[in-house]
């Protein structure tokens, strides 16, 4: 039978590889709901393709627009923020959550409480609300695959081993654009260099995370809930090549690896298929032509941001929700023009600084404190930032 999914997020860098890997595979899944957030032209293109069922924007703004493109198809049609989470919930075998940042924490609840299988690509989800995140799936029998190639890299590599083998995980970052560049010419870095990977092809967002390695820090964070090894034990090697993806050491010396070519339609490929795989017309990893594989330890001066995120994780509570609200805030406010590149990881320490008394304590509401202390953090983040803007 016809896999049935849904894809939170399908306008996006990852949803569209998520479109197109359905694309390359007639007749082996149906499509029960599309969510966009605002790209109507997009979204209309892909739910008409594909056949959905039902098409969401999540900007109520941009329903007549949805109105207009796919009114009369017999497609069902959508918009706000219950909207989102209304599909989410939609009975669907395997859902995609690639909606970026914190937004995407209750339509990724909402799926994983009716159960089935769910590709995590909204890593926010995780560095949030990890236990909230963990018990909805853990009571809805819900099965959760990590989409980040880092973290597909480990959950292949750990496929079938004791964890009680496994010595220490070790995740790998490309170095992003900057990584030779030093701090006098970082603080002058435009938007346009930092979205530049010399790799990847990313979204703006997660392409800045990766200019300041804030992108590993998150994924740290990430995989300290995914998997069964402490903080401590999680090691970030900078690997410029990006051919290997992810590694784990177990306690007789052994090192596995998953490698593969810089395509994020490998790891979702196989998140799509799993348990089993499938073929993609993703280009084949050439050692040969490498030639060479390098690993070196990040630089900590000039990447404060892996710090940042491995003191949040120590602190637990709400630390990482402000780290990643803070970010959130200071990254958008650098793709505006409105603050420095190096200030980015400068204002996220800041605010952790000064929120670290409500850290503490605001989790025990739920989905609403964890909201609640994300709203705080963005408007204490955005005054700071406000205030480093005046200075510079």
């Amino acid at each position: 039978m016809a896999r049935s999914i849904t894809i939170l997020g399908s306008t996006g860098s990852i949803g569209r590889s998520t479109v197109a890997l359905l694309d390359a595979a007639p007749g082996r899944f149906t499509v029960e709901a599309l969510v966009a957030n605002r790209d109507v032209t997009v979204l209309a293109e892909q739910a008409r393709r594909l056949g959905a069922r039902m098409a969401v924007v999540a900007d109520e703004a941009a329903w007549p627009a949805l109105k207009a493109a796919l009114g009369g198809t017999g497609i069902e049609l959508a918009a706000g923020a219950a909207a989102v989470e209304a599909a989410a919930a939609r009975p669907a075998d395997w859902t995609m959550a690639a909606i970026v940042g914190a937004a995407g924490l209750r339509s990724t609840l909402a799926a994983l409480a009716r159960g089935g299988t769910l590709a995590l690509a909204n890593k926010e989800s995780l560095v949030c609300a990890a236990d909230l995140v963990l018990r909805t799936a853990a009571a809805s029998g819900a099965t959760l695959l990590p989409v980040d190639s880092e973290h597909n890299a480990i959950f292949q590599a750990l496929a079938g081993q004791d964890p009680k083998g496994v010595e220490k995980i070790i995740l790998t970052a490309s170095g992003g654009p900057f990584r030779h560049w030093d701090l006098a010419r970082m603080a002058t870095a435009t938007p346009e260099q930092a979205v530049a990977h010399p790799v990847w092809s990313m979204g703006a967002k997660i392409s800045v995370d990766s200019a300041t390695m804030m992108n590993k820090g998150l994924e740290l964070i990430e995989a300290a809930r995914l998997f069964p090894v402490p903080e401590e034990r999680i090691e970030v090697l900078v690997h410029p090549q990006s051919a290997v993806h992810g590694l784990v050491q177990y306690s007789d010396g052994s090192i596995l690896a998953q490698l593969g070519s810089p395509d994020m339609r490998t790891p979702i490929a196989h998140a799509l298929a799993w348990p089993e795989r499938m073929q993609v017309a993703a280009p084949r990893l050439d050692l040969a032509a490498l030639g060479k594989l390098e690993f070196l330890a990040p630089d900590p001066i000039r990447f404060p941001a892996l710090r940042l995120a491995r003191e949040a994780l120590q602190a637990g509570g709400g630390a990482p929700t402000i780290l990643n609200a803070a970010n959130e805030v200071a990254v958008g406010l650098f793709l505006e023009r409105r603050l420095g590149f190096l200030d980015i990881a400068a204002v996220v320490e800041d605010t952790l600084g000064a929120l670290a008394r409500e850290a503490g304590t605001a989790l025990a509401d739920g989905v609403e404190g964890i909201l609640a202390l994300d709203a705080l953090a963005r408007r204490d983040a955005a005054q700071r930032a406000g205030l480093r803007a005046a200075v510079a």
